[in-house]
């Protein structure tokens, strides 16, 4: 018998990354409030009792939470709404995961540091900046202190799913040379980890099937740079020579990107390595699996 996962808010890039990843070994339902795949029905996670529900109709062996507002300023804006789905319906994931007796995975994010240090591991001590990280920080501090079994894992800058549910840096900058663009403003003062959604879901599986509950950073390998990965980007493209990258700081897109953001982003999965489960790979081996796989003519 196959064992059972609930994957609750997985509309969006890393849920379409844990579908396939999961799909073929174990039983899964996928669930969100934008029902944007074949393989998803609708829940909105907000609702305790509708997430209740579901989740006891399904009796599954997991519980998976991954959904979460992640544009920053969305979330500068719209503070109570994010709160409500980022922070409380956390606490509606770990009440059901409880009352199951199943382990439940959420997702953190790097973001709830502030930046004041060039690399963070596992436990190095948050301090969120904005809406949203203070958001995500609270629903993991919610997971640790009141979950039975728990994974929390912590992504950096992530990238997957392609065009379609990509929103991040790199379909950002894909789209500007899809429209031609021979010119590329790339911040200097930004530094972080990419992680690439398929790495991280196949990580992800690797705990659970060795049931290391806990916290854990899940990066690539690889300390980087907004402006190191916009130069690797055009090199894996062949467009070193025809686009310009043009380095400007932060402040040149204060009315687009208005929310503080860390100056540095950095993790590293230091307890990955000890428990010899660092499954993600380099950065660079990653993005470019990540465009052969999604993005094979989208140039041209």
């Amino acid at each position: 018998m196959k064992k059972k996962i609930y994957i609750a808010g997985s509309g969006g890039m890393l849920g379409e990354a844990f579908y396939h990843q999961f799909k073929d070994e174990y039983e899964i339902k996928c669930s969100d409030k934008d029902v944007n795949e074949s393989w998803l029905s609708f829940l909105d996670f907000r609702d305790l009792n509708a997430y209740k529900k579901d989740v006891a109709d399904f009796k599954p062996d997991y519980l998976f939470h991954l959904g979460a507002y992640t544009d920053l300023e969305f979330c500068e804006q719209n503070a109570e709404d994010t709160y409500a789905t980022n922070t409380m319906s956390v606490e509606n994931a770990v009440y059901i995961a409880n009352a199951h007796d199943i382990p439940l995975l959420y997702i953190s994010t790097a973001g709830i540091f502030d930046g004041e240090k060039d690399l963070y591991d596992d436990w190095d001590l948050p301090n969120p900046l904005g809406v949203y990280a203070r958001s995500k920080y609270m629903g993991e501090r919610y997971v640790a202190e009141n979950a039975k079994r728990f994974l929390v894992c912590r992504a950096g800058w992530m990238m997957g799913a392609g065009p379609k549910k990509d929103k991040k840096f790199i379909q950002k900058l894909m789209k500007q040379l899809k429209d031609g663009k021979k010119e590329l403003f790339i911040v200097d003062d930004k530094d972080g980890t990419p992680t690439y959604t398929h790495d991280f879901a196949r990580n992800v599986k690797a705990l659970i099937q060795n049931e290391y509950w806990g916290l854990y950073n899940m990066v690539c390998g690889g300390q980087t740079s907004r402006l190191e990965v916009a130069n690797e980007l055009l090199v894996m493209l062949n467009l070193s020579e025809k686009v310009k990258i043009t380095t400007v700081k932060s402040d040149y897109f204060k009315e687009i990107y208005f929310a503080e953001r860390p100056p540095c982003e950095r993790l590293v999965n230091r307890k990955l390595e000890l428990r010899k489960l660092n499954l993600m790979q380099d950065w660079k081996v990653a993005l470019k699996q990540y465009l052969d796989k999604y993005y094979q003519g989208y140039l041209d």
